[in-house]
């Protein structure tokens, strides 16, 4: 079987194989050399997730192969400000650090030579997460900020450095762009396609740094190049 790369997150994980997703991007981008693999949970929380990571996660059959990596990407919801409408997703700063630790934890028990890649969340226009309320806003406030998001992003770094693993920055990068508001979020929270390919790109270069590329894995099966016309049967004598 090929190798795989899991992708554990929220929905901007769950939404990441539709059209112009980073999700879709990556499977497409190591096409022939991994599979990736989704698990994505709109709504969710850190909480929520180390809740039912055991259940999503099953231990590695007998014979069968850890992923070659994880990404972890959650913070948008655990943000959510806990006196506004989606308090109910709000997990306090400390506690999201701690349940990020203990999810990367349960991680390199399961799969001691697996990269975990922790990704922050992303920055919040409030003007656009007022035009778009998931329910009805009484409040007229915004149920979630970037001085939140920028938060949480710090907190998501600070766990990833003291695990040792790999991070992205995605509240800085996505900021260090013009108008990233509309560029790259269509709702103030989730992600247009400019904004799924910065996730894409980040991704794909953290992964890179850890070893792990399109160049340094054997392709699955012969390439069409490498089969013979006169003897075409004869490129699968080693398969």
């Amino acid at each position: 079987m090929r190798p795989q790369i899991y992708l554990f997150g929220d929905s901007i994980t769950e939404e990441s194989f539709g059209d112009g997703g980073w999700a879709a991007s990556l499977s497409h981008h190591f096409s022939r050399t991994v599979d990736v693999v989704l698990r994505g949970y709109s709504g969710y929380n850190t909480s929520w997730a180390l809740k039912v990571a055991e259940r999503i996660f099953p231990p590695v059959e007998s014979g069968g192969a850890p992923p070659l990596a994880a990404t972890v990407f959650f913070g948008a919801n655990d943000a959510c400000l806990a006196d506004r409408y989606s308090a109910f997703q709000h997990v306090p700063l400390h506690e999201y650090k701690q349940n990020l630790q203990s999810i990367i934890s349960f991680f390199k028990k399961r799969w001691p030579e697996t990269v975990i890649l922790l990704i922050t969340p992303p920055p919040i226009d409030e003007e656009a997460r007022l035009r778009h309320p998931y329910i009805e806003n009484p409040s007229g406030l915004p149920e979630r900020t970037n001085e939140a998001a920028g938060a949480y992003a710090q907190a998501c770094i600070s766990a990833a450095k003291e695990c040792g693993c790999p991070v992205v920055d995605l509240w800085i990068k996505m900021q260090e762009f013009p108008d990233w508001q509309k560029a790259y979020l269509s709702d103030g929270l989730h992600l247009t396609p400019a904004g799924n390919r910065i996730v894409f790109e980040e991704v794909v270069k953290k992964l890179k740094e850890q070893g792990i590329s399109v160049e340094n894995l054997p392709v699955d099966l012969p390439l069409i190049e490498n089969i013979d016309p006169q003897d075409p049967l004869k490129a699968f004598q080693d398969y």
